[in-house]
């Protein structure tokens, strides 16, 4: 594709005459940047809309021998532009940058390219303020946590956690994500912070994002204990005694060990069976009569918040039928004698056998 209309400067100072710019202009760069950067360039610069003050790009070679740049790679006839792209020998400076001038610049010798370096602009406050939505929640105290950013308009995500990453410096470790087919970004995150010592340091995390060649940056600071979210509890048995329903209740694989120090705190979530009336309970003994329940669990010690809800299961505490507990995952039942689900498979198999053999 042709560029609509093309920049070019050629320089008024004798030693920078062969110099040229070769710039593609709006309508290229709107059909080229409407496809988006799908990661964080390697080299890029990011510009204030409409400064005077100039953004420098520099073609990283060490020979010092005369350049020429490129605009999106184009490199069309010579049409002299205005003045807020300069060149002065390796280096190409831009100043009152717009959304036009956004994209890839790259500096070439004949047909080598030498370098390119991405112009991509700082999002606006009200920009910034419609584009970040993310949040992180952490399963246990081990060392990692997770973190969601919801997808509106962003091509490019990463995070970094860390000083390194708040004053962006090159020593940050940045992990990036691509979008799921859920219209969101997804990041695993490690941290440093002991789970057995009481924080005295907030995680510091920096998310940044690309919408449309322009950068959204922010930072939130928050204590790890703040964003604990344990998984779904699991309902193990429930054994009717005389007068109440004794409830097992057994702490996500994912929490932290040992549970005797991290310990949870339940809540169960019950439906009576003669008047349907649904009622929760901190404690594991129920009234007798309850024909479904489910649980959540949160850390007793800090108030964490409350995981997911388990899924409901129906309680079956008589002794007939018991083989159909086969399905823990939609009943649950006393705990039973040591083989007592083998020798339910065996009285099925042979009933099946019997059965056949009669037709």
């Amino acid at each position: 594709m042709g560029c609509p209309f093309i920049w070019t400067i050629v320089t008024s100072e004798p030693a920078l005459e062969k110099n040229t710019l070769w710039l593609c202009g709006l309508l290229f760069v709107s059909l080229t940047g409407a496809q988006g950067l799908k990661h964080f360039p390697e080299h890029y610069v990011v510009a204030t809309r409409n400064d005077a003050t100039p953004v420098t790009l520099t073609c990283r070679t060490k020979d010092p021998g005369a350049v020429t740049w490129r605009f999106h790679g184009e490199a069309p006839e010579d049409v002299h532009v205005d003045d807020n792209v300069q060149q002065h020998g390796h280096h190409l400076a831009l100043s009152e940058v717009d959304a036009p001038m956004l994209g890839e610049y790259s500096c070439w010798r004949g047909t080598e390219m030498l370098s390119s370096t991405f112009l991509l602009l700082k999002a606006d406050v009200e920009e910034e303020s419609d584009s970040v939505s993310f949040s992180c929640w952490a399963k246990s105290y081990d060392c990692t946590f997770s973190c969601e950013w919801i997808h509106r308009g962003q091509t490019a995500v990463r995070l970094g956690l860390g000083r390194d990453c708040t004053e962006a410096r090159k020593s940050c470790r940045w992990i990036s994500s691509r979008l799921l087919a859920d219209g969101k970004f997804h990041f695993d995150l490690s941290h440093p912070v002991s789970p057995y010592t009481e924080e005295s340091a907030m995680l510091e995390l920096t998310a940044e994002a690309i919408v449309d060649l322009s950068v959204v940056r922010t930072t939130h600071r928050f204590y790890l204990r703040d964003i604990v979210k344990p998984d779904s509890p699991q309902i193990v048995t429930c054994q009717e005694g005389e007068e109440d329903l004794s409830v097992t209740v057994a702490p996500p694989s994912s929490w932290s060990t040992p549970h005797s120090f991290f310990t949870l705190e339940h809540q169960i979530e019950y439906v009576l069976k003669d008047d349907g009336r649904t009622e929760r309970s901190s404690f594991v003994l129920l009234p007798k009569g309850v024909n479904k329940l489910r649980v959540r669990s949160r850390d007793s010690l800090v108030l964490s918040a409350w995981s997911q809800w388990s899924a409901w299961k129906n309680v079956r505490t008589g002794k007939k039928n018991r083989c159909k507990c086969k399905n823990t995952a939609i009943s649950c039942w006393p705990e039973l004698p040591s083989g007592y689900l083998d020798n339910c498979k065996k009285r099925r198999k042979n009933n099946w056998k019997k059965n056949k053999d009669s037709q």
